[in-house]
């Protein structure tokens, strides 16, 4: 499990048991968008998608990186995890 930063594509990906959750972002003069989080519908469910912002959060930390949750699955991981997210919060 590594988190990948596919910047031709725009977004953050992680492969967990063969499937692919990304999140994708938009740059900003403040740091970085997370405009739509998702995990394949057959893998919803199993916590992919909380494992992928746990590192985005993570990496985001690492690189003194703001964030700012915009889709609702973003928006509501930062609302659950207030200590580990507030270091990166724009």
């Amino acid at each position: 499990m590594s988190l990948r930063d596919n910047t031709a594509e725009r977004r953050y990906e992680l492969d967990i048991d063969g499937v692919t959750s990304f999140c994708e972002y938009r740059d900003t003069g403040a740091g970085r968008m997370l405009t739509h989080v998702e995990t394949p519908e057959e893998a919803r469910g199993r916590g992919y998608a909380a494992k992928l912002m746990a590192e985005i959060v993570k990496s985001a930390k690492a690189q003194r990186l703001k964030l700012t949750p915009r889709c609702s699955y973003a928006v509501a991981y930062f609302r659950r995890h207030p200590n580990e997210v507030a270091a990166v919060e724009a």
